[in-house]
C-alpha cells in the first residue's frame, strides 16, 4: 500500500469520525423557550392584521390532509376490501363518487375562494410589518446606523421580517398536515395490524443523525456565503455602469478574472470539504426510509400471501401509508429545525423593534422658535474612535448671523452641524436654543426650525418639484419650486428637461427619467433651502461642485433669501467664508479660531495661512468683498 493510499484512507477514517464529533456550543444559539417564543410572536403580528388568516388557512390544510387521507388511503381500502368480501359495484362507484364530489367542492372551490382572499391578507401583512420597521428606523439615532452589529441585525430585519412570519406560517401548516396524515394513517394502521406502527417510529431512531445532516450543511452554507458575496462583487464590476470606464483601463480587469477563479477553487474547497460527509449521513437517513417501508411491506406480503391472515385492501394500504407515516414523522422534526431557523431573523426583527432610541421622539415639547444657538463645552466621540471628533466646544449663533464653519477635513464641522439638528447626543456639554436645551422641544418643531442641504445629497426618484420640495406636491408648489430653482440657477436645466420641473429625475422606474450631472443635481439639491422660511438654513459643502462663477451668485442668492434668517455653511472654498458675519477656523474638534475675515487676516493664523494659499483661485473675489466687516 503507498503512502498516497494511506493517507486517503486516514482522512476519511478522520471524516467519520468528525461526524458525531461534539462541537461547541454556538454562543448566538437561540433557548428553545426564545425560539417558540419568537414563533408565536411571528403568529401573532399575522394575526393581528387579519384575524381570519391563520384559522382559515390552517383549517384548509386539515381539510386537505383529511381528504388526501381519505382519497389515497381509505377509499382505497374499503373499494379494494368490500370487493374481495362481495360488495356490488353500485355500492362502490356511489362511495368513490362521493369522496371525488368532496375533494372537487374542498379543493377547487374554496381553493379559488382563498386565491381571492390571501392575496388580500399578504398584502395588509406586508403593510403592517414594514411600516413598523419604517417607523422604527425613522427613530433611532444616526449613530445606530455606525454601529455594525446594530446595522446588521436592522437590515436583517428589513430583508426578512415579512418572509419570515409567513415562513413561520407555512411551516406551521406544514406540521398541522403532517400530524393530521400521522395520526390519521397511523389509527389505520394499528386498526389493521398494530405492530405496523413499530415501522413508522424507526425513522424516529434516525433523528440524531438527521439533526447532524442539518448541522453540516448548515455549516456548508456559511461557508459558502462570502463565496457568494464574492462571486456576486466580481459579476457586478463587470456589467455595472459605474464600474465600466475603470474595467476597460489598465489591467483591473485581468485582476477581476484571478479573484473569480480563486472564488471558483475555494467553491471547490468547499465542497470536498463537506462532500464526503454529507454523502454518508444522506446515506444513513436513506437507510431509515428503506428499513420503514419495505420492512413493513415485506411484513404485509406475507401476511397477505403466505398466511392469508391480511385482506388484500389491508396490504395496499400498508404500501401505501407506511410511507406516509415515515414521510410525516421526517417532517415533523424538520419543521422543529425550521422554526430555529425562523427564530433566528424574528430575533433580529424583535431586536429592532424592542430597541430604545438614546434620543427620543418628543410629542408635546416645547415649540421652537427664532433665537439664539448656543454650544456650551460639547463633546462628542463616535462609537469605537479613539479620540472625539468633537472636544469641548463652545460657541453662540445670534438670531440672523451669517456663519462660516471652515477646516480641513476631519476637523469636526459637519459633526458639529449633526449636534446641531439633534441627529447626535452629546457625550458632554449642552446645546440650547433660546437658552432651552434642545431636547425638550418638540421633534417635528425642532426639525422643522432649520432647512438642511448636505454635501452628500441624495436625489430620488421622484419628480425634480418633489425633489426640491421633499414632500407630496400641494396647490401653489409650483411657483414655490420655480423660485427656488431660479435661486439656485438650476432653472435653466430643469426647464430644458421633457416635463420641466415634473420630470422624475434618475431611470430607475421611468424610462424617460433625467439623470443629472453631479453639479446639475448640486443645484437642485440647494433649491430645497429657497422653498420655506425656516429660522436656520444649514449648508454642508453646498458648492463642491459648482465653478466658483456659480458658487458665488449662489451665495449671493443665499443671503438675499436670508436676510432675517440665521445661514450656517461649510465651505472649503475660503472665498465663500468672506461673506459671513462670522468664520470658526475648526481644528482636530476644536474651535481654534474665530472672528470676521479681517479680524481673522489681520490675527495672521491658521485661517490666514489657508485663505493665502487659496487667494490665487479667488483674489478677485476676495477684492469685492474684503469691505465686509
Amino acid at each position: 500500500m503507498n503512502t498516497k493510499t494511506q493517507e486517503t484512507k486516514k482522512k476519511e477514517r478522520k471524516t467519520i469520525k468528525d461526524l458525531f464529533k461534539k462541537k461547541k456550543k454556538d454562543p448566538n444559539a437561540l433557548k428553545t423557550r426564545r425560539v417558540f417564543s419568537n414563533i408565536f410572536f411571528a403568529l401573532k403580528t399575522v394575526h393581528s392584521v387579519a384575524p381570519s388568516y391563520l384559522p382559515t388557512y390552517f383549517l384548509w390544510s386539515v381539510g386537505n390532509s383529511m381528504l388526501g387521507f381519505m382519497t389515497n388511503t381509505w377509499l382505497l381500502r374499503e373499494v379494494v376490501n368490500r370487493y374481495q368480501q362481495g360488495s356490488t359495484a353500485r355500492e362502490l362507484l356511489w362511495m368513490v363518487i362521493a369522496i371525488i364530489v368532496a375533494d372537487i367542492v374542498w379543493g377547487r372551490l374554496i381553493g379559488l375562494l382563498y386565491d381571492i382572499l390571501y392575496p388580500r391578507y399578504q398584502q395588509k401583512i406586508v403593510e403592517k410589518v414594514q411600516s413598523e420597521l419604517f417607523r422604527k428606523a425613522e427613530s433611532v439615532e444616526l449613530e445606530c446606523y455606525e454601529n455594525p452589529e446594530f446595522y446588521d441585525k436592522y437590515v436583517k430585519a428589513m430583508d426578512s421580517a415579512y418572509n419570515k412570519c409567513m415562513a413561520v406560517v407555512y411551516s406551521v401548516d406544514s406540521l398541522i398536515y403532517a400530524v393530521v396524515t400521522l395520526f390519521s394513517c397511523s389509527i389505520l394502521l394499528f386498526v389493521i395490524d398494530p405492530i405496523l406502527i413499530l415501522f413508522g417510529l424507526i425513522p424516529l431512531l434516525f433523528g440524531l443523525i438527521r439533526n447532524k445532516r442539518n448541522k453540516v450543511n448548515k455549516e456548508r452554507g456559511d461557508a459558502f456565503k462570502p463565496l457568494n458575496r464574492r462571486e456576486a462583487y466580481v459579476q457586478r464590476t463587470f456589467y455595472l455602469n459605474e464600474y465600466a470606464k475603470e474595467m476597460r483601463l489598465g489591467g483591473i480587469h485581468k485582476l477581476m478574472l484571478e479573484k473569480y477563479a480563486e472564488t471558483m477553487k475555494n467553491y471547490m474547497d468547499v465542497f470536498k470539504k463537506y462532500g464526503l460527509r454529507l454523502v454518508i449521513l444522506q446515506f444513513l437517513m436513506n437507510s431509515s426510509a428503506y428499513i420503514t417501508e419495505f420492512g413493513a411491506m415485506l411484513y404485509a406480503a406475507l401476511r397477505t400471501l403466505v398466511m392469508k391472515t391480511m385482506l388484500l385492501g389491508d396490504c395496499l394500504v400498508v404500501f401505501n401509508s407506511i410511507g406516509q407515516v415515515s414521510w410525516a414523522l421526517t417532517r415533523m422534526t424538520g419543521v422543529m429545525t425550521e422554526f430555529r431557523d425562523h427564530a433566528m431573523y424574528i430575533e433580529d426583527y424583535r431586536f429592532f423593534l424592542a430597541y430604545d432610541p438614546k434620543i427620543k421622539r418628543v410629542e408635546t415639547g416645547k415649540k421652537a422658535g427664532k433665537g439664539d444657538i448656543e454650544l456650551s463645552g460639547v463633546t462628542f466621540t463616535y462609537r469605537g474612535a479613539k479620540k472625539p471628533a468633537l472636544q469641548n466646544v463652545s460657541m453662540k449663533i445670534k438670531q440672523g448671523e451669517k456663519i462660516a464653519l471652515v477646516g480641513h477635513n476631519g476637523s469636526g464641522k459637519t459633526t458639529l452641524v449633526k449636534l446641531l439638528l439633534h441627529l447626535y447626543e452629546p457625550k458632554a456639554g449642552r446645546i440650547t436654543l433660546n437658552g432651552i436645551p434642545i431636547k425638550e422641544y418638540a421633534t417635528d418643531s425642532y426639525k422643522e426650525h432649520f432647512t438642511t442641504v448636505f454635501q452628500d445629497f441624495k436625489m430620488f426618484s421622484m419628480s425634480v418639484a418633489e425633489n426640491v420640495l421633499l414632500r407630496p406636491l400641494r396647490e401653489g408648489d409650483e411657483v414655490i419650486v420655480t423660485q427656488a430653482l431660479k435661486k439656485s440657477s438650476a432653472y435653466d436645466k430643469v426647464m430644458s428637461l421633457k416635463n420641466g420641473i415634473h420630470t422624475t429625475l434618475t431611470r430607475e422606474f421611468d424610462q424617460e427619467g433625467a439623470v443629472l450631472s453631479v453639479g446639475e443635481a448640486q443645484k437642485v439639491s440647494l433649491a430645497r433651502a429657497f422653498t420655506n422660511d425656516s429660522p436656520v438654513v444649514i449648508l454642508d459643502e453646498p458648492s463642491s461642485a459648482l465653478d466658483p462663477i456659480a458658487e458665488y451668485n449662489m451665495f449671493k442668492n443665499m443671503l438675499e433669501a436670508c436676510e432675517d434668517r440665521t445661514l450656517i455653511f461649510i465651505s472649503h472654498r475660503l472665498s465663500s467664508a468672506v461673506l459671513a458675519d462670522r468664520i470658526f477656523m475648526m481644528e482636530d474638534g476644536c474651535i481654534k479660531e474665530s472672528g470676521t475675515h479681517k479680524e481673522l487676516m489681520k490675527k495672521n493664523g491658521k485661517y490666514a495661512q489657508m485663505f493665502r494659499m487659496q487667494a490665487e483661485n479667488y483674489a478677485q473675489t476676495e477684492s469685492e468683498v474684503t469691505g465686509r466687516g
